[in-house]
């Protein structure tokens, strides 16, 4: 019987603790691939600034700060470094002077290649030890978790009111 109370203390413990260990894993992974990258010259957050890009070319800023889930100013300083390095172009929307789309430079598209490469070698590393069940059964329990909570996060909080 004492096998299933330290079962259930583990369980509790971890519960408690999964915002922690899934913030380290992402820290680290970001960690790795820079490390790996940066013989290339770039951060994650470029990277991923050009694979969501190559994805919604003619995207406005705002529009890709919003899929980025990044603050737009934020994003402001990652695309100038992109545009300074002639990876990515602003262009004026045709109808819109406030807006600009932004388009990957035909050069940045021979960038992706290895950064994929790298993003690909972060996963095996991170994922050596886990059976692809293992893999699969993970990626489905963090797929419900992401839901459930995008759903919550749509949700008005209910609060107690003080007593």
């Amino acid at each position: 019987m004492q096998g299933n109370d330290e079962e259930h203390i583990d369980q509790d413990n971890a519960l408690r603790t999964i915002g922690f260990v899934l913030h380290d894993v992402g820290r680290l992974m970001r960690k790795r691939f820079e490390q790996q990258a940066a013989h290339l010259g770039f951060t994650r957050s470029q990277w991923l600034v050009l694979l969501h890009l190559a994805k919604n070319e003619g995207i406005h800023q705002a529009g890709l700060a919003e899929i980025l889930e990044i603050e737009p100013i934020s994003l402001v300083r990652i695309l100038d470094k992109l545009e300074g390095r002639g990876l990515i172009e602003r262009r004026q929307h045709p109808t819109d002077r406030r807006l600009w789309l932004l388009f990957l430079d035909p050069k940045a598209h021979s960038s992706l290649e290895p950064l994929h490469a790298i993003g690909e070698a972060t996963r095996s590393e991170a994922l050596v030890g886990l059976s692809d069940t293992d893999r699969a059964a993970m990626l489905r329990m963090l797929g419900t978790v992401k839901t459930n909570l995008v759903e919550a996060c749509a949700r008005p909080v209910a609060r107690k009111k003080a007593g």
